[in-house]
């Protein structure tokens, strides 16, 4: 079992040593993610795709209407005048206002044909991010927990072995349910911030290394105090680690991944004067770091009325950030490496409610997936332009996850034991055929 939250610096050999210094041309201290964007960029070259490392998750907050996004039906009733555009694949059309995701089309894949039985915000958002739908017995694990508890804190690379010193499992601009350790464990929550354009709270020393030495001093006289005929319960309680886990995080260099204003101004300007815009520049930063897995959440979505102004709002801001954010990650070679996904709770309506709005919709719904060796450029799935609940090639949450999953080499079908002692497979579901590459 690995924590979420790491210790220790790196660990190199002097073979190790000499290796890294060539690559970077200067020193080891060349940013993780080169190192492992080389180092998978020599695996291709020679035929062995290594799995990839880390997911970065897309939140659409409040259930995106796919007919405004993924999957338009223009000329049909349903769309209600919705407009289509072309895409750089041909036969494959998004919906007007994401031209510039459009010409990023070969590197991503759509899932038109997503099915849920939860139509509700909260258990449609625990469903779709843990895989599983609610269940009284277990709180299960979000995606980005499981990643963090199956793969090692430790990423090896051209001889050297790195340590993440920052929580491994981060969402960005949160909204009431995060991705979260469930049964796993609360080490395995996601470490929550917010717009990037301001500071991480909380990781800087308001006084001097010294005082702060005598504060960690001061504070083991009291832990022991009060561990005295009580050392079980302390020792469940994770305080010392997640004491511990939050000193590293301070004093590491690797903070600096939050911090979007190290980029140029042209760059951040492709990913959006928008927190979301900001957050997806700021995952991409972090994975580059050995972060396993970011959520940015797009709040919003909610669109019971006025369906079309919403979705317009909506689709300027996470066109400029998922559009830059593919092409970022596919121009530092980082994109073989991390697996994107966006996605909602549940889609909407096919047909408009009495004002202007489109109605809560789990039957069918669309996402994106790119990254992570997994074919672009594919459709799944096929809805009715009419507007009925029957799709073809319907695709479930657990495949969803099997797919992720298997793209990091981790074994699906392997196992977790519930806090009843019930086996749960870490993802109720098969890889998705086609999206294999």
């Amino acid at each position: 079992m690995h924590d979420c939250g790491t210790h220790g610096t790196a660990v190199l050999n002097r073979r190790g040593l000499l290796n890294v210094a060539g690559l970077a041309g200067v020193s080891w201290l060349t940013p993780l993610g080169s190192l492992l964007a080389q180092q998978q960029d020599r695996a291709e070259k020679a035929g062995d795709r290594r799995p990839a490392q880390s997911v970065i998750l897309l939140w659409m907050a409040g259930g995106p209407s796919q007919l405004e996004t993924f999957d338009p039906h223009p000329g049909a009733s349903i769309a209600e005048g919705t407009q289509a555009i072309d895409t750089a694949v041909k036969g494959v059309q998004l919906a007007a206002g994401y031209e510039r995701l459009a010409a990023e089309m070969e590197s991503v894949s759509l899932v038109r044909s997503l099915t849920s039985k939860e139509g509700d915000h909260e258990r449609g958002t625990y469903n779709v991010k843990t895989g599983y739908r609610p269940d009284p017995t277990a709180v299960h694990p979000s995606i980005g927990a499981i990643l963090c508890h199956q793969l090692p804190a430790k990423v090896t690379a051209e001889g050297a072995t790195f340590s993440t010193d920052i929580p491994r499992h981060v969402s960005i601009l949160p909204n009431q349910w995060p991705g979260r350790g469930g049964f796993l464990g609360d080490q395995f929550d996601a470490f929550k911030t917010w717009d990037p354009i301001q500071a991480v709270p909380d990781v800087t020393a308001r006084v001097s290394p010294e005082r702060t030495a005598q504060r960690v001093s001061d504070l083991a006289v009291v832990e022991r105090a009060f561990a005295r005929g009580r050392l079980r319960q302390t020792e469940a309680t994770l305080h010392r680690d997640t004491v511990q886990a939050a000193r590293t995080m301070m004093t590491s260099s690797q903070i600096k991944a939050f911090d979007v204003r190290d980029e140029s101004k042209a760059l951040r300007d492709a990913y959006g004067d928008t927190a979301f815009g900001r957050g997806c520049l700021a995952a991409r930063r972090l994975i580059e770091v050995g972060v396993r897995c970011v959520e940015v959440t797009l709040d919003g979505w909610d669109s019971h009325a006025k369906n079309h102004e919403i979705c317009a709002r909506q689709a300027g801001i996470l066109d400029a950030g998922f559009a830059s954010l593919i092409r970022d990650l596919r121009e530092r070679k980082l994109l073989e490496r991390t697996v994107v996904v966006c996605v909602g709770e549940f889609g909407r309506t096919p047909k408009m409610n009495g004002v202007g709005g489109r109605d809560h919709w789990p039957h069918n719904f669309s996402l994106a997936i790119a990254g992570g060796g997994l074919a672009g450029g594919r459709v799944v799935g096929q809805t009715d332009p009419e507007g009925g609940k029957e799709v073809k090639d319907p695709v479930k949450i657990g495949d969803v996850h099997a797919t992720i999953l298997a793209s990091l080499g981790v074994d699906h079908k392997q196992e977790n034991i519930s806090p009843v002692q019930r086996p749960i497979r870490l993802a109720e579901g098969e890889p998705i055929a086609a999206l294999q590459g």
